[in-house]
Formats: structure tokens, sequence, C-alpha cells
């Protein structure tokens, strides 16, 4: 059996003018699609907002969103990458 990959997506619903919306939230569920598509089942993928109690650590002075795969950073702050999601899965082996 394959290793299945953790991809952990870190960050907090906005705040607007109508209360919040959860921009962070639809972008990780669509990076979430695209994994799924190219990686199936040898890749998980989570979103957690910030304050969630199953939210893991962060690293110190990250920048949210934040992106982890298999617990090691890949970005903090700007914007969630699918590709380059993809290419650090590639890199670890995931088919």
């Amino acid at each position: 059996m394959s290793k299945v990959h953790q991809v952990q997506i870190i960050a907090v619903p906005v705040a607007c003018s109508d209360g919040f919306i959860d921009t962070w939230r639809e972008v990780a569920e669509w990076a979430a699609g695209q994994l799924q598509a190219r990686f199936g089942d040898a890749v998980q993928t989570d979103y957690y907002d910030l304050f969630d109690p199953g939210c893991p650590a962060i690293p110190v002075d990250s920048q949210l969103p934040v992106v982890l795969v298999d617990g090691q950073l890949l970005s903090s702050g700007g914007k969630i990458s699918v590709p380059a999601i993809r290419k650090k899965l590639e890199e670890l082996g995931a088919r």
C-alpha cells in the first residue's frame, strides 16, 4: 500500500462589510479537488480555521494562509498554489 500524503491548509475567514466570508476554505476545497483528480487516494487534503481545536501547530513567524505537506511548511502568506503543492507531492513520491 502506498503512503498517503497529508496536505494541511490553515487560514481564517475574512471580515467584510457583510460579516465574514470563507474565501480560503473555498480555495482549499478547490485545491483539494485538483489534488484528488491528480493523485486520487494518495493525498488527503484538510482545511483548518486557525482556531479549530484540531488545527496543527504553525511555524513561528508564519503568515496565513499556511500550507503544510506531510507536516513540513510549503508556503506561508500569499496564495495557495496547486502547482507548488503538486510539485512537492511528486518530489515526495506521490503518484
